[in-house]
């Protein structure tokens, strides 16, 4: 049940939006001045604010901005004395909404409950997005790992394009998001391109898009992954991977600022940051003829190296420990304990698949151990794997 806050200093505008608000199943408190609206805030949780403009003691616009500090819920300015002028001021100033005096009923309730929506997608959003950020935290406190997150912290809040290298598995595409996430495009969007995953012959609509009828599947207009990408990052993994007539066109790509779709002959700006990953020597690869020098060249301004998990064995712990947390919630499950055995265990497989091979392990044994995991769980699920 919503909780909905009205600070009025008329107790007859109180009582009778108490009065029709618990009619409408809201749960409601009410302070007779700005002062005692902002206390009962820093006391409890209310979902919704229903706030007059002119009270004594404290003025409703400047009650307003401490309620936007003190709390997330939205805030609905109402007051029989206000002007146009007034309710763009407190627009302006956050305001979810703004009703004048005589108060249509309807439209109070209607504004409500789009408020309460809106802040339920806040939630939501706020929800999804730490969950997103547990996804994709970096777990581990060994040397090597404190190592590549120092140099993201430093390479972030750049421009400057970067190279990250590494076996599968061992987490490039986490080192590409944390450094969007720290940058100055962390608003902007975020879009991975897997380079090995696509055919050839569709790369470059991929990363350029195509004009309507320039090949046969183009039945429509399709903005390609630098457009999608302006304003942020576009990461492009398994770039070793990459035809060598994309890679031409990404080098163009980078060294203009500009794209032409696939069949358009119009030049489009982007304002994009290339961040690329590969598990191949591009060194060799050049040696190969099969990847452009030109195009290293400009895309390892800043090479970080990720290391493998058998390199970095104090980790396991850790990110045993991470996992088991995050499959036991997702299954409904108690966090499991797992005994300092079982850990020494894991230690001494070689781990060729490095994270993504311990991920899939810890959830095999969340899945199969009943409630706790010991040594010979280790041995009996995973060692037949190596």
């Amino acid at each position: 049940m919503a909780r909905i806050l009205v600070i009025d200093d008329e107790k007859s505008i109180r009582n009778t939006l108490r009065e029709i608000l618990e009619y409408e199943k809201f749960m409601v408190e009410d302070a007779a001045d700005g002062l005692e609206g902002i206390a009962k805030v820093k006391e409890q949780y209310f979902d919704v604010i229903l706030c007059d403009i002119k009270m004594p003691k404290l003025d409703g616009m400047e009650a307003l901005d401490q309620l936007l500090v003190l709390s997330d819920a939205p805030v609905i300015m109402i007051s029989g004395h206000g002007t146009i002028e007034t309710a763009v001021q407190a627009i302006k100033k956050g305001a979810y909404d703004y009703i004048a005096k005589p108060l249509d009923l309807n439209r109070l309730l209607v504004t409500i409950r789009n408020a309460l929506d809106k802040a339920s997608l806040m939630d939501e959003t706020r929800r999804l997005r730490r969950k997103v950020e547990q996804r994709y935290r970096m777990v581990g406190e060994s040397q090597s790992i404190l190592a590549v997150r120092e140099m993201i912290g430093k390479v972030a809040p750049t421009d400057a394009r970067v190279l990250i290298t590494g076996s599968n598995g061992t987490g490039k595409e986490l080192v590409a998001r944390y450094i969007h996430e720290f940058s100055k495009r962390a608003d902007g969007p975020f879009v991975e391109v897997n380079c090995a995953a696509i055919p050839s012959e569709l790369i470059e609509s991929q990363l350029f898009g195509h004009e309507k009828g320039s090949f046969t599947s183009a039945v429509k207009q399709h903005k390609g992954a630098f457009e999608s990408a302006d304003g942020g990052t576009l990461f492009l993994d398994e770039i070793g991977d990459m035809s060598l007539a994309a890679q031409a066109k990404v080098l163009r790509a980078l060294q203009e600022n500009k794209i032409t779709r696939v069949g358009g002959e119009k030049e489009i700006p982007v304002d994009v940051r290339v961040v690329v990953a590969t598990n191949k020597n591009l060194k060799e690869e050049i040696q190969r003829k099969s990847f452009r020098e030109d195009l290293y060249h400009r895309l390892s301004v800043i090479i970080i190296e990720v290391p493998a998990l058998k390199d970095r064995p104090d980790d396991i712990p850790l990110l045993t420990g991470y996992f088991i947390e995050e499959f036991c919630e997702s299954q409904g499950k108690p966090v499991m304990e797992i005994t300092p055995e079982a850990i020494e265990e894991l230690k001494k497989f070689n781990w060729t698949g490095n994270i993504r091979e311990l991920r899939n392990v810890v959830e095999r044994l969340v899945i199969l151990c009943p409630d706790s995991i010991h040594a010979e769980d280790i041995r009996r699920y995973a060692a037949p794997l190596f």
